[in-house]
């Protein structure tokens, strides 16, 4: 198992430092970022530079890659990212929690990074650079494609397919069956029943704030 060089110096860097460290056979020797984002040469105690010159610091003979961005532009930097690592030679690691339950015939793709109390059900298959919060639960025979974004609690039934670039929010729920088309958005708490093509959004209004204010309830 060769070291690690992981893209981003922010939240999420953090935490896929923490994981690979505490929970992955992998050691984390350095971060990277672009150049004009520079801020520091050290992060947690690990050096820092450039992204335009990291191959001249961590060879890709030497040490593997990973990519830790959030679903910003709808994961297209985490995926131009992903791309730009590759075309330097790098090859892209995956994290899976030891907390997840998975079974022998997951398939999934490179810098997917799949966190605690996620359940895969057998038969499903997750593409490149796809992420799973913690706590989901992907069904039999669902297909997540590419750069998708899933965040914590959602429901993905048997035989969904996720497309390319999708955000899921918290608490979503798809029916069985369903497609969704690339780069749909699900806002939390969304309930999707049927296909939705290409781009689609689903944002349920938040909970309405009651008048009565907390001091006038008599029974709490």
């Amino acid at each position: 198992m060769r070291d690690i060089v992981i893209f981003g110096a922010g939240d999420i860097a953090a935490l896929a430092d923490f994981y690979f460290t505490h929970d992955s056979p992998r050691r984390v020797a350095a971060f990277t970022v672009d150049a004009a984002f520079l801020s520091g040469d050290a992060f947690l105690g690990r050096p820092v530079v450039p992204f335009e010159t990291v191959a001249d610091h961590y060879p890709p003979d030497r040490f593997d890659f990973f990519v830790a961005v959030s679903y910003a532009r709808l994961n297209a930097v985490r995926a131009g990212k992903v791309a730009e690592a590759r075309a330097k030679g790098y090859e892209l690691v995956s994290y899976v929690s030891s907390r997840a339950t998975v079974f022998p015939d997951l398939s999934h793709g490179h810098n997917c990074f799949i966190l605690e109390n996620n359940v895969i059900q057998p038969f499903a298959r997750l593409g490149n650079n796809v992420t799973l919060w913690s706590g989901n639960h992907i069904g039999h025979h669902s297909v997540i494609e590419d750069d998708v974004f899933i965040a914590s609690h959602c429901v993905v039934s048997g035989g969904v397919r996720v497309g390319q670039a999708g955000f899921l929010g918290v608490n979503t729920t798809v029916r069985d069956h369903v497609t969704l088309g690339p780069r749909c958005v699900l806002g939390a708490g969304a309930l999707v029943l049927a296909d939705l093509p290409a781009e689609s959004v689903v944002a349920p209004r938040g909970t309405e704030v009651s008048p009565v204010p907390s001091h006038r309830l008599r029974r709490i």
